[in-house]
């Protein structure tokens, strides 16, 4: 049986676990310098870069990164969703789903306009969690590299 996880926000103190689970979200491809800079805008609360957690007996199983900005169309800020990660041993029990929900509420009461994300169709796992969450919007996707 599946334990409930204690969400909230990522400290300072949770780099040692929270490393691991980055590393594996990128498949071991963030630089260095990006790795450090990421934890300091997770870890600055004058940036739009925030970070949550899922722990179970002291144990990070899972993290999520968030941006708040504004936008176009609203006043108020909206959120990108960047990265959701499950630890592979903890997977298939609703810990990524009780990560979005804590977003969800945290969102609904700081009166966010609406949370945003991408998803990779090939990932399957994602595809399932998201299917009944948000509202599909059939855009394409287009990156431009600037480096």
């Amino acid at each position: 049986m599946a334990h409930k996880p204690v969400i909230s926000a990522l400290s300072l103190d949770d780099f040692g676990q929270w490393f691991p689970l980055w590393h594996d979200t990128n498949l071991g491809q963030a630089k260095e310098d990006v790795t450090t800079e990421t934890w300091m805008r997770l870890n600055d609360p004058q940036t739009p870069v925030h970070g949550m957690k899922a722990e179970i007996n002291g144990e990070i199983i899972g993290i999520m990164h968030y941006i708040l900005h504004p936008t176009t169309g609203q006043i108020e800020p909206v959120c990108y969703m960047q990265d959701l990660y499950i630890a592979e041993p903890h997977r298939r029990n609703g810990y990524a789903r009780q990560l979005v929900e804590a977003l969800v509420k945290k969102g609904r009461e700081e009166k966010w306009a609406r949370i945003y994300w991408t998803a990779d169709r090939r990932n399957e796992g994602a595809q399932a969690l998201y299917q009944n969450l948000g509202v599909e919007i059939d855009f394409s996707f287009h990156v431009y590299p600037l480096n």
